[in-house]
């Protein structure tokens, strides 16, 4: 069975849409996934199934949609595709530093895609790249380095031109998700 990272766009951030993660897990299992487990409040969950990814996301969108009332746009990752995502920051350790120790905040995030960004579409990004936010698109992920903060990012919020739904996940929590499907292997 392969290990898939489902994560949600849009769940329990700033108070709306809130669903419980037990309540999510339930959702997994009744579609028949199997292992599932879930990590911190914004939508993680890990499964193990032997169906294709674009299956999944149809199945888990259309239940989730039934059972809570509401849409919500899956990305998923196989364990395999997060493990290289970690491996190949783009960024070099002079770029991490700098941005370190430029903010209070986290600096290192991926915004994971649903499909590749069209490149016309990319083209329209760059207007946004920044000395002070950058980024680098690596098939369906979304490289992003701020040496500020991703809240007053004009490249975070204009993500959504690359014509493609996305999540954003910061650095800590994708090489958490990357332990923790490692260890469902």
């Amino acid at each position: 069975m392969i290990v898939y990272i489902a994560l949600l766009r849009g769940i329990n951030v700033g108070g709306k849409n809130v669903i419980k993660m037990a309540e999510l897990k339930k959702v997994f299992e009744a579609i028949g996934l199997c292992d599932v487990k879930t990590y911190i409040q914004s939508g993680n969950v890990l499964f193990k199934s032997n169906q294709g990814e674009e299956f999944l996301r149809g199945k888990i969108e259309h239940e989730i949609k039934a059972v809570f009332g509401f849409p919500f746009t899956v990305i998923l990752r196989t364990s395999a595709e997060l493990e290289q995502l970690v491996s190949n920051c783009p960024f070099s350790a002079e770029e991490l530093a700098d941005a370190e120790a430029s903010t209070q905040a986290e600096s290192q995030y991926v915004a994971l895609l649903t499909h590749l960004p069209l490149q016309e579409n990319i083209a329209l990004l760059d207007a946004y790249r920044e000395v002070n936010d950058q980024y680098r698109i690596i098939g369906r992920d979304v490289f992003l380095l701020f040496n500020h903060s991703i809240r007053n990012s004009k490249l975070a919020t204009n993500l959504y031109k690359l014509g493609v739904s996305a999540t954003v996940r910061n650095w800590k929590t994708l090489n958490k998700l990357t332990t923790l499907a490692k260890a469902m292997d």
